[in-house]
């Protein structure tokens, strides 16, 4: 049987920004809980992916970190947490590269970047882009 492990609030995982991977329910819930705040960030950033990395489609940044992330002394945070993405809430500590806890045996523990990027042009093709 597999311990569960705690998170160890380092903000590794968030330094993707997986708000590029956000769906439908995540975005019906925001607009149902009248949180313009992150449709306006998500929005403002324009990402989509160009070749190996996402970038910003109006500046031409790269994204280095979620947007939501911040910094309380020797933690990372969430300032959405309560209602972050459903790919946030279903990321398990160690079940990716992104994780210090990560022990990268076998294909249960494929790359997190791998899944997503799948999940992500997946939802691009539904939407037609």
């Amino acid at each position: 049987m597999n311990k569960q492990l705690s998170c160890l609030c380092c903000g590794k995982c968030c330094f993707v920004d997986l708000t590029a991977y956000a769906e439908k329910e995540d975005f019906d819930r925001w607009r149902k809980e009248g949180r313009q705040d992150i449709l306006d960030m998500i929005e403002h950033r324009h990402l989509f992916w160009a070749g190996d990395r996402m970038i910003s489609s109006e500046t031409g940044d790269v994204p280095r970190e979620c947007p939501f992330l911040y910094s309380s002394g020797d933690v990372f945070l969430c300032s959405i947490y309560e209602t972050r993405p459903s790919v946030c809430r279903n990321y398990q500590p160690g079940s990716s590269e992104l994780c210090p806890q990560w022990k990268g045996t076998g294909e249960k523990n494929r790359s997190m970047f791998n899944v997503l990027r799948s999940k992500f042009n997946a939802r691009k093709k539904d939407l037609g882009n």
